[in-house]
């Protein structure tokens, strides 16, 4: 089996794989909390309570599922093909398993729109009264903020030629 196909059958593996504890947790929010319940973690900074997220991130736009279907299915696309074209080189593991984290969050919360039309979300931070999330949200806030720090302190811009020729650029020293 070729290496890429290898590395797509381990990124939808690994994404497989995080999506469970996302669904699982969404599950048993349903089944403790949509009673109106509140469980307190840590008091004044972490509860668990049951929220219909029919919005995207925070709760802008609601009721624009079509909206989230399509930006779902393009972000889902762009993420499936870069991971095509990532070169073997460890340099880029890192982008590898942000994509997964991305890739698994938007999975996780495209299941709950297209099962129930809402995304159910349960973690809420209290000290900065932060939104209601969920574990794909963390996933996906996680993958992006490495992403950014990927962006601006380990890559380079000639790091993702490879995006548009499906090679990487080649160093002075394997030209030389």
């Amino acid at each position: 089996m070729k290496f890429h196909a290898k590395r797509q059958i381990l990124f939808l593996l690994i994404s497989f794989l995080l999506i469970i504890p996302d669904y699982v947790t969404k599950q048993l929010a349903v089944q403790h909390l949509s009673d109106g319940t509140k469980i307190v973690v840590l008091k004044q900074v972490l509860y668990l309570l049951y929220i219909e997220n029919r919005g995207a991130a925070f709760g802008v736009f609601q009721g624009a599922q079509y909206m989230f279907y399509l930006i779902t299915v393009v972000v889902m696309g762009g993420i499936l093909y870069i991971v095509n074209r990532i070169p073997e080189d460890k340099k880029y593991r890192p982008l590898y398993l942000v994509s997964v984290l991305i890739f698994a969050g938007a999975i996780g919360n495209f299941i709950d729109r297209l099962k129930q039309q809402y995304v159910v979300d349960f973690i809420y931070f209290s000290p900065i009264d932060f939104p209601v999330f969920n574990v794909a949200d963390i996933y996906v806030t996680c993958g992006c903020a490495l992403m950014i720090v990927l962006f601006l302190f380990y890559y380079k811009d000639d790091d993702f030629s490879f995006i548009k020729n499906g090679k990487q650029k080649k160093t002075m020293q394997e030209e030389g």
